[in-house]
């Protein structure tokens, strides 16, 4: 598999946001879903309407989100519209909680751990995807970006719960009582994202903000700040490379804060989904980091 094209650009305001998205050349069309976290009740880092507002306007985009399997403000479709409309989700834009209904099943025929995926019913509603990452740590999967977003993120409730026990569970009530191994979790989540990337395939973009940068996600109620200063933006049509430019860039960065955010990527195996993930042939790691300034 050839180089991917991933596209950097210093400026992590929103006009980086349009010129990232301009500079790719590929305008998704039809109704546009736009996957990103809506951010959990009491969380202080994840990236709010205002800023993403000017590219979902841009695209028409309708932000699209799933309950979760964790307790919180967005494990129902009650307390998850509240939350939408309390973080300014719903006065800005369309919201379409995905799983509002039921799941939808995805074949993974060449998936390691799962050879399906639950996701949320509505997303056959949409004939393209923008994935509005918010690259940052993670407290299981060690860091998340485009990848967590397509598996997790695109999950319906049933389909988190069926994730994060690597395909033996179903019924969240009973899910953190039985943790798989750490490494067939992100194996699941790379089977997971794969069949929502063959789904959109060709009509999905892929954008990672690295700014904010805790070590803990979006989905954290109690998250500690950012340990490191903004990095940038990137774009691509390639998950995988997304990542790993995204995880090069932390690595190679003089931040003395980066050490604490590889720590918590490096203890949960972080690279691992990447690897998973290249494995399945739907990305690659391999790519060419072009910078626009």
């Amino acid at each position: 598999m050839e180089k991917a094209k991933v596209y950097f650009t210093k400026d992590t305001s929103s006009e980086g946001l349009i010129k990232l998205y301009k500079t790719l050349g590929l305008n998704l069309t039809g109704k546009v879903a736009v996957k990103l976290h809506s951010g959990e009740e009491g969380n202080q880092n994840y990236l709010g309407p205002d800023f993403v507002k000017p590219i979902i306007d841009l695209v028409g985009g309708t932000v699209v989100e799933c309950n979760t399997a964790y307790d919180g403000e967005r494990t129902n479709n009650e307390d998850h519209d509240k939350l939408m409309e309390k973080h300014g989700w719903s006065k800005s834009f369309n919201v379409d909680i995905m799983d509002r209904e039921d799941s939808l099943t995805l074949a993974i025929p060449n998936g390691k751990v799962l050879k399906e995926n639950y996701v949320g019913s509505h997303i056959t509603n949409y004939d393209s995807m923008l994935v509005l990452s918010h690259f940052k740590g993670h407290p299981m999967g060690g860091f998340g970006g485009a990848l967590k977003q397509l598996s997790i993120g695109c999950a319906s409730r049933l389909g988190k719960t069926w994730i994060h026990s690597a395909g033996t569970n179903k019924n969240a009530d009973t899910l953190w009582d039985n943790l798989p191994a750490q490494d067939l979790f992100l194996e699941s989540m790379a089977d997971a994202a794969c069949s929502v990337h063959n789904l959109f395939k060709g009509k999905i973009i892929y954008i990672n903000t690295m700014k904010n940068m805790s070590v803990d996600c979006d989905c954290c109620a109690v998250a500690e700040d950012p340990c490191m200063k903004d990095i940038g933006i990137l774009i691509s049509t390639d998950p995988v490379a997304i990542d790993m430019a995204s995880l090069d860039l932390v690595k190679n960065s003089q931040d003395s804060g980066k050490e604490h955010f590889l720590e918590r990527v490096s203890s949960r195996h972080g690279e691992h989904t990447i690897d998973a993930a290249d494995a399945l042939g739907f990305g690659t790691k391999e790519y060419e980091l072009i910078n626009i300034d």
